[in-house]
């Protein structure tokens, strides 16, 4: 089943560029399926540097001309070079080689940031488009769906088939929108895979990481507070570290997409909180597969927060994706005003209550203070994106 993404027409611009592509995303969140499906018929060379023979094959191209390396590697049209991360070398010479104007389009595709985008900060500035790909937006993941057809509406879908789009809800809400995940029908077993070593294998090969077990102890306790504001003090109590160590790991599994935080909005810090964040998952699924979670049942206990999680990850995948054109946050007063979440575009506020069940949000006090009404968010209207001038 092909899934289409909303970023091959993001990659379609970049490879009829002159730059090189950055493709950035967690494992197993199809960045390769995504650049061979665009790549159609033209020649392509794929490499991939977590795998040894891939990596001497590059190293020995690299050692010659950069016309003799590409024409050791088969004179393509466009060389992928998979999981660049892995080695430290390859900014350098993709730097070189693009340079010496070689004919091949050069992409580079890494599930960390951890190197490649130091390593692209310091080589390649100035020479490269990077592209974000998060997991499956749920609009994706409804082009799996026979009833939800291609040409529907959101408003179609949700007058005709709203007991079928409740329930396809509910299961990205606990199997998440990892693109296997969504077409498989062992959802269960394979986020269990995917949320053992395997999505934080960059941390651990690094060796940035010396014991895993505390990676783990941590990723539990962010599951059990995903959406609420986080005290590294006591992640660093609960887990007997130093809190320098525990703000390092929180970075590494941001920088493999693992997680990412959400800022306090502030402009008065006398009145507001300034300094707090939220931590989310970008996937549901793995949030639900640490805590063994995978209830579909709309009375799951937790429906309030993991649907809170779904909706911040769902606005912050589109963002990621279009280039981060807006800023988000959460906001909260000194006299407990709060705010779930304030985006920021061009200057201009917009902010949500996030609720499952439909109701009349207050947004009382950000009113007064920032002349924004509170807008609210649920599970009613999962089409909420299209609210947003992207």
């Amino acid at each position: 089943m092909h899934l289409k993404r909303d970023a091959e027409n993001l990659l379609k611009d970049i490879l009829e560029g002159d730059k090189i592509g950055v493709i950035l995303g967690a494992r197993q969140v199809g960045k390769t399926t995504l650049v061979e499906r665009v790549l159609g018929g033209r020649s392509a060379a794929f490499l991939n540097l977590d795998v040894e023979v891939d990596k001497s094959r590059f190293l020995a191209a690299a050692s010659l001309s950069p016309r003799d390396g590409l024409r050791s590697l088969g004179s393509p049209e466009v060389l992928v070079v998979d999981e660049a991360q892995r080695l430290p070398e390859t900014s350098r010479i993709i730097k070189g080689w693009h340079d010496s104007r070689v004919a091949a389009k050069v992409v580079l595709l890494g599930s960390s940031s951890l190197d490649l985008l130091d390593q692209a900060a310091e080589s390649l500035t100035g020479r490269n488009r990077k592209l974000v790909l998060p997991p499956l937006l749920f609009s994706e993941t409804l082009g799996t769906q026979d009833w939800a057809t291609s040409g529907a509406t959101s408003g179609h879908l949700r007058e005709h088939f709203a007991p079928q789009l409740r329930t396809f809800l509910l299961q990205r809400l606990s199997f998440g929108s990892y693109p296997e995940i969504v077409t498989s029908g062992e959802p269960i077993r394979l986020l269990r895979e995917l949320s053992s070593d395997y999505l934080w294998k960059d941390v651990l090969q690094a060796g940035l990481v010396k014991t895993p077990d505390l990676i783990k102890r941590l990723l539990m306790l962010l599951a059990h507070q995903a959406g609420s504001e986080v005290s590294v003090n006591e992640l660093a109590t609960q887990l007997q570290m130093a809190r320098p160590t525990v703000d390092r790991y929180l970075d590494l599994l941001e920088q493999t997409f693992v997680i990412f935080r959400l800022p306090s909005f502030s402009t008065n810090p006398r009145k507001e909180i300034a300094k707090s964040q939220k931590v989310f998952f970008w996937d549901t699924g793995i949030r639900n597969a640490l805590l063994s979670a995978f209830s579909t049942d709309v009375f799951r206990p937790d429906i309030g927060v993991l649907w809170e999680n779904w909706v911040i990850a769902e606005i912050a995948k589109r963002n990621a994706l279009l280039g981060s054109p807006a800023e988000l946050f959460f906001w909260r007063t000194r006299a407990q005003s709060e705010v779930d979440l304030v985006v920021k575009q061009a200057g201009i506020l917009q902010a949500f209550e996030i609720k499952w069940s439909p109701r009349r949000v207050s947004g009382k006090a950000f009113r007064e203070a920032y002349g924004v009404d509170v807008q609210c968010i649920h599970a009613d209207d999962p089409f909420f994106v299209d609210r947003f001038d992207w």
